[in-house]
């Protein structure tokens, strides 16, 4: 019964043994598993960060064209306004200028017909 029973405890313990080293096999695989994966979450964030970063970079260089060129703009139509103010004035000059000589015209007119 000893005999059976030392047998049963040697193959218990055998088994034991086998199920611990499976299981620490399983942990080691699954702690290289888990490294892995940490890699690559650590990997496609660096390159999120990067695209990230390149597209922002480019929405600055966009942004400071569209602005360069709204600068250009309102520089444009400012002086389109002021040339616009200065034919304004010159049609007025040149208005007076045909009243008078309409005026004088008539009073030319007026002393030849005497």
């Amino acid at each position: 019964q000893l005999h059976l029973t030392m047998s049963e405890k040697n193959e218990l313990s055998k088994s034991l043994g086998m199920v611990q080293k499976e299981l620490q096999e399983k942990e080691s695989e699954m702690i290289r598993e888990i490294s892995e994966y940490q890699d690559k979450l650590h990997q496609a964030e660096k390159d999120h960060q990067a695209a990230l970063t390149e597209v922002n970079q480019q929405k600055e260089v966009e942004i400071q064209t569209c602005q360069d060129k709204m600068n250009s703009l309102e520089h444009f139509i400012s002086s389109q306004k002021l040339e616009i103010e200065h034919l304004k004035s010159n049609k007025e000059e040149l208005n007076n200028f045909l009243k008078e000589a309409n005026q004088t015209l008539e009073e030319l007119q007026k002393i030849k017909v005497r």
